[in-house]
């Protein structure tokens, strides 16, 4: 059982940036990939970034250019650099972490408004 906890999300003004942490507790972590997903109000969960153990990467297109996912394997760790964050960006954000199976955190909340 992958147990993955979240933090860093908050409220932040448009144009502003934020940095997501999930840790997870789980053996052979390096061998996972791990993602954040988010689903706002009324809309179906969408993916943001995945990354390979190996630390290839994969964006929505909505947020190439803005958001860095990146993760220490030493530390068991996955993290969301959002920069330039706008309102539509307004999510709940989960982290997920895939091997033979999908697991998820509990969902960490980002508000981007003025």
């Amino acid at each position: 059982q992958v147990q993955l906890v979240e933090s860093g999300g908050g409220l932040v003004q448009p144009g502003g940036s934020l940095r997501l942490s999930c840790v997870a507790s789980v053996s052979f972590f390096s061998r996972y990939v791990m993602g954040w997903y988010r689903q706002a109000p009324g809309k179906q969960r969408e993916l943001v970034a995945t990354i390979t153990y190996g630390g290839s990467t994969n964006y929505a297109d909505s947020v190439k250019g803005r958001f860095t996912i990146s993760r220490d394997n030493a530390k068991k760790t996955v993290y969301l650099q959002m920069n330039s964050l706008k309102p539509e960006d307004t999510a709940v954000y989960y982290c997920n972490a895939r091997r033979f199976s999908d697991s998820w955190g509990q969902g960490t909340q980002v508000t981007v408004s003025s």
